[in-house]
């Protein structure tokens, strides 16, 4: 069975930089996932440490210093409302914050390592706006003004398809994701109202883009918005740890045309013994066992993962 892990801030530690230096560091970054990639050969290769940060920092947030390994972080949200959001300009990736800085770094790796996939992460409108205005007051708005906040996230999407445009004009490809917009922050019945249309019409002119439908990557409690999900045509979604895994495979079981990746729980990765990393991979194995088209995942891999234990699991899960 194939697996996909998924290697941001854990590319820092090949380096023993922290995830703040590596981000900040056009060499760093790229050094950093030049390393990791030598020694996983994971598919695809995501150039990036907080990839959810990207876009906000591009439309003017401020990206803060974390502690330590921490995960870099936005600061103080530099905008009120959806209001706010319905004024901005889209982002011009040739410009615009890192986004110039983490093509390049994808277009490197590319002609480093020509046999690997290598795909640009994008956000997706919610969790943009959720670091723009902060959430809790998107989801006031999500509440009180609904058609405003679909209209604001629909006035998003344009950045989003410029920023694929020039990752495709890099010869590379794309990643999409969108873990802000997930329950229990956001209700199912409030994703499908506000945040599906914006969602649907993004990836479709992405996928325009790229030329081929693109994955769906929302991680935290999906299953309640499985089928939400699967309207926006996609052809790969995740399973997340944190949803009932059991009852999302159910729902997805029969839609073979849609590639499911399985995460294991990254937090036994980064503390578990080898004995119980086997155990949940065996334990996730054994939900998908007998489905066609999917994979196993890691999840985020936590910077402190043992690279030892990755790349055991990686070549135990192989074998199955």
């Amino acid at each position: 069975m194939e697996i996909s892990p998924s290697v941001y801030e854990h590319a820092a530690a090949f380096l023993g930089r922290t995830p703040w230096e590596v981000s900040r560091d056009a060499r760093l970054l790229f050094e950093a996932h030049r390393a990791a990639y030598a020694y996983y050969r994971q598919q695809p290769v995501m150039p990036g440490i907080d990839i959810y940060n990207l876009e906000p920092e591009a439309y003017g947030a401020t990206v803060v210093p974390p502690s330590e390994s921490g995960i870099p972080a936005i600061g103080r949200p530099p905008y009120a409302s959806t209001a706010d959001l319905l004024r901005l300009p889209p982002l011009n990736p040739l410009t615009d914050g890192r986004i110039p800085m983490l093509i390049d770094v994808g277009r490197r790796l590319a002609q480093r390592f020509p046999e690997a996939d290598i795909r640009v992460p994008l956000s997706g409108p919610f969790s943009i706006a959720s670091n723009l205005i902060g959430a809790e007051a998107l989801l006031i708005d999500v509440a009180l003004e609904p058609q405003r906040t679909t209209d604001a996230l629909m006035h998003l999407v344009d950045g989003q398809v410029a920023f694929a445009e020039e990752v495709r004009g890099a010869g590379l490809d794309v990643a999409f994701f969108e873990s802000s917009a997930c329950p229990p922050l956001l209700s199912a019945e409030s994703f499908r109202r506000v945040e599906l249309p914006a969602l649907k019409e993004a990836m479709r002119r992405i996928s325009q883009v790229a030329g081929h439908p693109i994955p769906c990557i929302i991680g935290g409690d999906t299953e309640p918005i499985v089928d939400a999900m699967l309207e926006t045509g996609t052809g790969y979604l995740i399973c997340p740890s944190e949803t009932d895994q059991p009852k999302f495979m159910r729902k997805v079981w029969d839609r073979i045309d849609v590639r499911i990746r399985i995460n294991m729980d990254p937090g036994v990765l980064s503390r578990g013994t080898w004995e119980q990393i086997q155990q949940e991979a065996d334990r996730v194995i054994g939900l998908v066992a007998g489905r066609p088209n999917v994979c196993i995942g890691t999840g985020t891999l936590p910077y402190e993962a043992s690279p030892e234990h990755v790349k055991r699991l990686m070549e135990y899960v192989k074998t199955v």
